[in-house]
């Protein structure tokens, strides 16, 4: 659970967020968490929910909406949290954990930078800190006076905290990035003078003074023009010293401070004497020994060892199930044995085990009793235990190790507290709520690269054994996926095997449907570890795991997590935000997110009846997603063809803001779309394979030369799989149309040639003028001008008479280009004319300047040089500016016959290697 005052007042919850309801309710929600744990008077909370005079009702109202915030708190799982609205008189308190509120957080990090001595963390913690802000303080509620002067204060605050960053920034010599964070703030905040002087300091020390200097005058003026005022001494100064180009005393000063290496020892200050109540010669080691066989993983040690340094850090080493994490902190714990005179303690949490995780009073008192405390010394209670162990290590140099921990609560009660301990904890969570309390530093693990891979399993089986074989051995390691403890699953097999080949196993695990139980040995291996993970998810976020496991594709976003689960994108995208916490699924880039090998087929095995209805409903999302793509890329290019008669439609469907936005996800999804077509088909869906293929046409138009055949013959055997002449002549058409533009005309004629009787069958009339359209191309390119005027003439008839223009205006452009190949230049110009006359509204930038391209091709023939390069240049600036590489080099190519120009020839050469995919 989780209040927010920094952004619209709310309360989310594991099921999401709160319905608070009206601006009234959140007013009161937000009184009482402004005084968190304080009663609030009846007087003070009617002041926040009226700016005059209250109504004779209002104490029933705040009532009544106490009443329904506590229904809504124990909606929330409240008591669980420890949260409860209490009344205490005249008054109501709100009850919390400090560290639910986001306020308090963000208090607590800008405590926390400014304590810090490194720059860099100082950078850190006020970047989460600034994280926190999701949009005006106090969003949502009903200003009262009380409510916009806390709002006011918030707002002073974070703004006090960008400065800080900057100045962080600065100190580290970043001064482009202490610029970038101030100008934003300066543009939205004109006429506080403090950001700008720090802005224009930032830029002069950038070496950008003249942009420093613009933004003085920027300022004064709108002192003088909104205030009437000159600009403060501030300010002043730094125009004075911005002028004369003096340094700034303060930033040169400061310099970044250099960050050990992972083996150096960390810079500690002085260990004072220990407490009386620890033997002198009390050394505590409790650290099991190091790992066999740890290979690699060089920038992650040197990551762990950065995170390691500074006052009292907490390292938080992340990763999914199998990944090192463990093995990684061990080692560089050996290594850095030294560091940490006073000992090294280690627990394991077992916070994904079958054991359960021990009391946090038998972890202290295991600590306590190493660190030489009596047994009778040691506290019963928790708290008392921890307060002992804290005082006990302030004056140590300690290093903590927690293993397996599952969540932050059970972390913050382990921490040591001295100034020169520190605690590195390992979980398969990303514990959030540690790096918000205690500034924990993440050092994320990721899988291993092929050539680390395979030193591991030379490590276990000998290099001889590896070398043998090394094109084996990079297989396995790939077919492990890069996982460590596959990898030494795989390695304890070959090892109890010494006749068997590693190309053997390989052969083995390249079997997906046996892959998991090959990497499983006695009670350990990657199913074991996986499913200690997966026991903790909530029953939503394991719903929507299982099914994620049969997505044909390689990544997948909350709509088509949605589609396979059979919810909707909300609940999918809370879903794949608690996978990603407990990393099972890893988010690439925004809303995108992967499965890996080992774990895909982890997830499958777990409920592998639901396969074929996810896949359908896959499937059927990616076609939904397609036609809305296609729709807005090309509107009207193309009918909405009937649906299969089982169709299922999602509960949502991406919006495309424009034909950019649709056309990027088409080629996004290209890859993920093929694989989805080659599960359609091994499921016998071709009703649906053969639709998501040709979906794709407006991306296949623009880039026609881009290996689409394949593809289009996969959709053709489909369309003739289930004998549906409409998806047969429509795929024909387009599939002819490819071919014509490799220049294989032959094959082109043979598919087109029954594409238009296939669609008068159905009654496709605009298809049958598109399939004329493109047989009318393939017939003028092999000299066959007469068939090619007569079927382009017969197209546009047809989509006249339907009412299409973007289909007339296609055989428009294909009619003049005929009768210019023929030798008719003014009746290709009429025609051109008469295609561009049929409205903006049907125009598009690549089809515009292609026919602004035959219109100067014949302006060329009639002799009219100066009209057609006119017409041409115009042509190529539009198929630029669409991105229309085609058009461009068409246009260019026709110029280049009549103009020597060098611009225009770099232009051609630059649109030719881009077409040709060397470039961009």
């Amino acid at each position: 659970m989780e209040f927010r005052l920094l952004g619209t007042v709310s309360v989310d919850t594991r099921r999401g967020p709160l319905p608070l309801g009206p601006a009234k309710r959140r007013s009161l929600l937000a009184a009482l968490l402004l005084s968190a744990n304080t009663p609030v008077p009846m007087g003070r909370l009617t002041a926040c929910l009226w700016d005059d005079e209250p109504p004779s009702q209002a104490r029933g109202v705040i009532q009544g909406h106490v009443s329904r915030l506590r229904a809504l708190l124990a909606e929330g799982d409240a008591e669980a949290y420890g949260v409860e609205l209490l009344t205490a008189g005249d008054a109501y308190a709100l009850r919390l954990p400090e560290t639910l509120l986001d306020a308090q957080r963000f208090e607590e990090l800008l405590t926390l930078a400014r304590e810090q001595r490194d720059p860099a963390d100082a950078v850190l913690m006020l970047g989460d800190a600034l994280a926190l802000w999701r949009g005006p303080a106090l969003g949502g509620a009903f200003a009262g006076p009380p409510l916009q002067a806390a709002a006011h204060s918030l707002e002073e605050s974070r703004l006090s905290a960008v400065e800080q960053l900057a100045a962080a920034y600065g100190r580290l010599g970043e001064n482009h990035r202490a610029a970038a964070v101030l100008r934003t703030e300066a543009v939205a905040h004109p006429l506080r003078e403090s950001l700008s002087a720090a802005l224009m300091t930032a830029l002069y020390q950038a070496g950008r003074q003249s942009e420093a200097l613009d933004w003085f005058h920027r300022t004064r003026r709108l002192l003088a023009d909104e205030l009437g005022i000159d600009p403060g001494r501030e300010l002043a100064d730094a125009y004075g010293l911005i002028l004369r180009g003096d340094p700034v005393p303060e930033l040169l000063a400061a310099r970044p401070k250099a960050v050990a290496e992972p083996s150096a020892e960390p810079a500690r200050a002085p260990v004072p004497p220990r407490p009386a109540l620890v033997p002198a010669e009390a050394h505590a080691d409790l650290l099991p020994r190091a790992p066999r066989g740890f290979q690699g993983r060089g920038a992650e040690l040197a990551a762990l060892g950065r995170a390691a340094a500074g006052e009292a850090p907490v390292c938080l080493v992340t990763g999914p199930a199998g990944v090192g994490k463990t093995a990684l902190t061990l080692w560089w714990a050996h290594r850095n044995a030294d560091a940490f005179p006073d000992g090294r303690l280690f627990a394991d949490l077992h916070g994904f085990s079958d054991t359960g995780e021990p009391a946090v009073t038998e972890v202290l008192r295991e600590f306590l009793l190493a660190l030489g405390v009596p047994p009778r010394r040691i506290p019963e209670s928790a708290a008392a235990a921890a307060a002992l162990f804290r005082s006990l290590t302030d004056r140590l140099r300690l290093l903590v190790v927690l293993d397996n921990a599952r969540d932050s609560a059970t972390v913050r009660a382990l921490l040591p507290g001295g100034a020169d301990c520190v605690t590195v904890v390992t979980s398969r969570h990303r514990l959030e709520g540690l790096i918000a309390s205690d500034a924990a530093r993440p050092v994320p693990l990721g899988t291993l690269d092929a050539q680390d891979g395979t030193a591991l399993l030379a490590g276990v089986l000998g290099e001889e054994r590896v070398l043998g074989e090394p094109v084996a051995a990079r297989r396995l390691a790939e077919l492990c996926g890069g996982l460590p403890l596959a990898l030494r699953v795989t390695a304890a097999r070959l090892a109890g095997r010494p006749r068997w080949t590693l190309a053997h196993l390989a052969d083995e695990l390249a079997d997906e449907r046996g892959r998991l139980a090959h990497l499983a040995v006695d009670d350990t291996g990657v199913p074991a570890a996986l499913r200690l993970t997966v026991q903790h998810l909530s029953g939503p976020a394991a719903h929507h795991f299982g099914r994620l496991g049969h997505h044909p594709g390689t990544h997948f976003d909350p709509y088509t997590t949605a589609a396979l689960a059979g919810t909707d994108p909300p609940a999918a995208a809370r879903a794949l935000e608690h996978l990603g916490a407990a990393h099972l699924v890893t988010e690439t880039a925004p809303g995108r997110w992967e499965l890996h090998d080992l774990v895909r087929l982890y997830a499958r095995d777990l409920d592998p009846a639901a396969g074929p209805h996810a896949l359908t409903g896959v499937l059927d999302h990616y076609i939904a997603t397609a036609l809305a793509a296609a729709e807005t890329a090309q509107p009207g290019g193309e009918p909405c063809f009937a649906l299969p008669a089982d169709f299922r439609r999602p509960s949502a469907v991406r919006d495309f803001a424009d034909r950019a936005e649709a056309m990027g996800w088409l080629a996004a999804e290209r890859e993920d779309l093929a694989r989805a077509v080659t599960a359609a088909r091994a499921a016998g869906l071709d009703d649906r394979a053969w639709r998501i293929i040709l979906l794709q046409w407006p991306q296949v138009v623009w880039r026609s030369r881009d290996n689409w055949v394949p593809l289009l013959y996969t959709a053709l055997e489909c369309a003739q799989a289930v004998a549906d002449p409409y998806a047969e002549s429509r795929v024909r058409t387009l599939l002819g149309w490819v071919l014509s533009e490799e220049g294989r005309l032959a094959d082109a004629l043979t598919l087109l040639e029954p594409s238009p009787a296939l669609a008068r069958r159905t009654g496709d009339r605009l298809g049958e003028a598109t399939s004329l359209v493109n047989l009318a191309v393939v017939q003028s390119a092999q000299g066959d001008l007469d068939a090619a005027l007569a079927n382009c003439t017969r197209a546009a008839a047809l989509a006249r008479e339907e009412g299409n223009p973007h289909t007339e205006m296609l055989a428009l452009l294909h009619l003049a280009r005929t009768h210019l190949a023929s030798g008719a230049p003014e009746q290709a110009l009429h025609v051109a004319r008469t295609a561009l006359d049929l409205g903006p509204e049907h125009e598009e930038a690549a089809r515009t300047s292609l026919l602004h391209t035959v219109s100067g091709e014949a302006h060329l023939a009639l002799g009219d040089q100066p009209e057609a390069l006119r017409l041409l240049e115009r042509a190529a600036d539009e198929a630029e500016s669409a991105s229309y590489d085609e058009g461009t080099v068409r246009a260019l190519e026709a110029l280049l016959r009549v103009s020597g120009r060098a611009d225009h020839r770099k232009r051609h050469e630059e649109a030719v290697r881009r077409l040709a995919g060397e470039d961009g």
